[in-house]
């Protein structure tokens, strides 16, 4: 079968093209014939610790497809089956799933949408439910709101029915994010829209904020944040990877700060992260309240340039590649 592996030349992620057997699944497993995967940013960011490449290996992490053929034990799905969910190495025509990581695709996506879903919309559900808490009524504040991740959110935070406020570069981003659900949009290129923030918040601050930017805008995200509040790390769009805390306002708010990422979670938490995004969101997307925002898609040979576009920052939403 043709795949892609992903390995790091001179400090730069590449993707590399190869011809490997067709998997079998072991017990718990699903054997997925791949349909559409999405780029992630968090695979081509090379450059730091927590992602960097070691060596090659098999590309991609979610996707969306036909369950081909199960392993001992896999009795929530079976052969015929449309899944989307995460897999290492979902570049690939077909895939090896674990059975705990999958969910049934909503008839209403297609799969270039599916395929958009897992990844960004599990970390969403752990920033938001799983450790962020957010409840009906509360504000929340998406840095990067026109990411994958934040695209989601918006839609998920009122899906919730809370209050959501987006930060975004782009005007023209913002309007399409209003079109989604977003209750105020905030143009910012980096720091310096706390004040903006508390304003639109009458001065309380946002329960909730999601860092998908970076270091230069964390202080901000302090400074905007309600007694009480909790700021999930997730991204870094901007390259900085440090800033300073205001350990006064942390302690005085009583601030939660957490991060939120694939890289070290353990199986069980993986599954457990999935249970719960099945649980609490899969079923906006089934009834069209949550629609994965799918920027550009390309072929599947074409996966080194959907990289580049991704590393562009130009998209709007997903990146997605059509495989079968």
């Amino acid at each position: 079968m043709k795949c892609f592996y992903i390995d790091s030349v001179n400090g730069k992620t590449v993707y590399e093209p190869r011809e490997m057997p067709k998997p079998k699944p072991k017990a718990g497993e699903m054997l997925v014939r791949v349909r559409a995967a999405s780029l992630n940013r968090g695979e081509i960011m090379a450059s730091i610790s927590l992602h960097k490449v070691h060596e090659a290996h098999p590309a991609g992490g979610d996707c969306a497809g036909e369950v081909e053929a199960v392993g001992e034990g896999v009795t929530a799905f079976k052969p015929g089956d449309a899944i989307l969910g995460r897999a290492r190495g979902s570049f690939a025509e077909y895939v090896v799933m674990g059975a705990v990581q999958a969910a049934p695709k909503p008839e209403r996506l297609s799969w270039e949408q599916a395929a958009a879903v897992p990844i960004v919309s599990v970390t969403a559900y752990e920033a938001m439910c799983q450790y962020g808490k957010l409840k009906a009524g509360e504000t929340m504040l998406v840095a990067g709101a026109a990411s994958g991740v934040g695209m989601i959110a918006v839609q998920a935070g009122k899906y919730l029915g809370a209050r959501v406020i987006g930060i975004s570069r782009s005007k023209e981003k913002l309007e399409k994010l209003k079109a989604i659900g977003m209750d105020v949009g905030i143009q910012a290129g980096g720091a310096g829209f706390a004040d903006k923030v508390r304003a639109a918040t009458g001065g309380k601050g946002v329960d909730l904020s999601l860092n998908l930017i970076g270091g230069t805008v964390f202080p901000d995200l302090v400074r905007s944040a309600a007694n009480q509040g909790r700021i999930a790390i997730i991204g870094y769009v901007d390259n900085t990877y440090k800033a300073e805390i205001d350990l006064e306002t942390v302690h005085g708010k009583r601030l939660q700060i957490f991060g939120v990422s694939n890289a070290l979670m353990t199986a069980p938490q993986r599954a457990e992260a999935m249970r719960g995004f099945a649980r609490d969101l899969l079923p906006g997307f089934a009834d069209g309240r949550i629609t994965p925002v799918v920027d550009k898609v390309f072929a599947f040979d074409e996966l080194p340039a959907a990289k580049t576009y991704v590393e562009s920052n130009a998209q709007l939403g997903k990146v997605v590649v059509r495989i079968g």
